[in-house]
């Protein structure tokens, strides 16, 4: 029985000695046909982000592969970049009215009433070395003093370089011996949806705060906030407090300040909005080089909403671009052949997607320069080459601060000129007399007068001049009657005085 199996054991081994070389052709003939990838082999590509025929994913942009780099840390980068965001904490004192003002009997037993002091608290981030910090407009809007606290616990008294209440972004200065920890001002136009962000702020009391999350949207508009109308929208918490504070990319490059955030409750709920770092690094420089407002290119033309009748009129696929409402002859615009009625369809060969954001590509454009413009103009595509120009300063007006018993006292008013309106925030076409500043202790600070009203006619006098306005407002009445252009609408006021 043994010597049997012996005997089959030699067969089959002589059998498969014989067979091995048609089974080694057979397997060089399968290695060399293209073979069908199976699931396993797809999901391993996906994985380590091999692109496909139609793939868009490559090795620089990839979900983790392995638990090794599931359990990466975020650490190294917030400490390389966590130093440079302070907090910024801003005070005010507020005047509070007495309902037994003026009345000496009652001041007698109840005292006048004393000055309030009121504090702000936010975050900023230091972009230079020598101390230069850039935070939000509204963390030191009115403030008397404005302190800064940086990471390692100094603080110190700042100075406001620039302010902008339609960026809602400001830059202070601090000074020390030794240079200042900063992060890197990025390229926010290189972001996409998904990209992998963290939001640092330092808001005082708390610590510093670090979140992370992605990029949920670009160029968010309407959201109330200023009116620049381009945000970054992210799903990285941004809590109370950490405005101002810095939005990074994973490089550690500034992409954003923390503007924002969409709250029915005042907590996070993951829709915060942060100001693009192309305007953050033009506002910056324009702190830096000693300039009293925010300029932005001057080209001589005002734009409106492509609005969907605007667009089916105009033959237009969908409602795009920049539409020309006025053009002052003029000016480069005008010289260059922009027309009104024309809608402008890029800059710069970047697509113009709505008016906020061809406001926001000439706001981060430098002064001096050229753009090119693609317009639709009679439907036909043009280029224009048009030149970027300083705004007309016009003609030297006086300032005129307003006496007398008036409603208009305390008020400093001025005419109108593209460089003056563009500093208030208003329409460069826009002609008259403007208030440009308000004694916050008069009564046009009462009445509430605000930088940038036109006050377009007192008591049927039609205002003009700054001196007109200044001769109306020493009229010997007690009955006003004054009309007011503000944010583009006319409001009349009668009261007694």
């Amino acid at each position: 029985m043994h010597l049997k199996r012996l005997f089959l054991v030699a067969i089959c081994a002589l059998a498969a000695f014989a067979a091995a070389p048609a089974v080694r052709q057979a397997l060089a003939e399968d290695a060399a046909k293209p073979a069908d990838p199976g699931l396993s082999d797809v999901l391993t590509d996906l994985l380590h982000g091999v692109e496909g025929e139609n793939g868009t994913s490559g090795p620089d942009k990839r979900v983790p592969f392995g638990r090794e780099e599931v359990q990466l840390s975020f650490a190294p980068l917030v400490k390389q970049t966590a130093p440079a965001v302070v907090n910024v904490y801003a005070s005010q004192t507020a005047k509070v009215v007495s309902p037994f003002e003026g009345d000496p009997f009652f001041e007698e037993f109840f005292g006048r009433a004393q000055p309030r002091a009121q504090s702000s608290l936010g975050s900023g981030v230091l972009v230079d070395p020598s101390g230069v910090i850039v935070t939000n407009y509204h963390v030191i809007k009115d403030a008397d003093e404005v302190k800064v606290a940086t990471a390692d616990g100094r603080e110190f008294t700042s100075k406001v370089m620039l302010k902008d209440e339609t960026l809602d972004l400001a830059v202070l200065k601090i000074s020390a011996d030794k240079p200042f920890p900063v992060i890197a001002i990025g390229d926010s136009d290189a972001l996409e949806v998904g990209d992998l962000v963290l939001a640092i702020g330092n808001p005082f009391g708390v610590g510093q705060t670090t979140t992370s999350g992605i990029v949920s949207a670009l160029a968010r508009s309407h959201i109330g906030v200023s009116d620049s109308g381009y945000f970054i929208q992210t799903d990285a918490a941004i809590n109370p407090g950490n405005s101002g504070g810095a939005l990074i990319n994973m490089g550690g490059q500034l992409v954003g300040i923390n503007t924002a955030i969409y709250s029915r409750s005042g907590g996070s709920i993951g829709i915060g909005f942060a100001i693009p770092s192309n305007m953050v690094r033009a506002f910056a420089d324009a702190a830096k080089a000693g300039l009293d407002f925010f300029e932005r290119p001057y080209i001589g033309a005002e734009f409106e909403a492509v609005t969907p009748q605007i667009a089916e009129s105009l033959g237009m696929e969908k409602p795009t671009g920049a539409l020309v409402s006025s053009v002052e002859g003029a000016g480069p615009a005008g010289k260059a052949g922009l027309k009104p009625g024309d809608v402008v369809l890029s800059l710069n060969n970047t697509p113009v997607e709505s008016i906020e954001a061809l406001d926001y590509r000439m706001a981060t454009l430098s002064i001096g320069t050229k753009a090119t413009f693609a317009i639709l103009t009679k439907g036909q595509q043009a280029t224009l080459e048009i030149p970027l120009e300083r705004a007309p300063e016009g003609a030297r007006a006086v300032e005129v601060t307003l006496h007398g018993r008036s409603p208009f006292s305390g008020a400093k008013v001025t005419e109108l000129s593209p460089r003056l309106a563009q500093r208030l925030g208003l329409r460069t076409d826009l002609k008259g007399v403007t208030v440009v500043d308000v004694n916050r202790d008069s009564p046009a600070a009462d009445f509430g007068f605000q930088p940038g009203d036109i006050v377009r006619e007192v008591n049927g006098t039609t205002i003009d001049t700054a001196a007109t306005l200044a001769q109306a407002a020493q009229q010997d009445t007690r009955w006003w009657r004054f009309t007011v252009e503000r944010g583009g609408q006319i409001l009349r006021q009668v009261l007694r005085y």
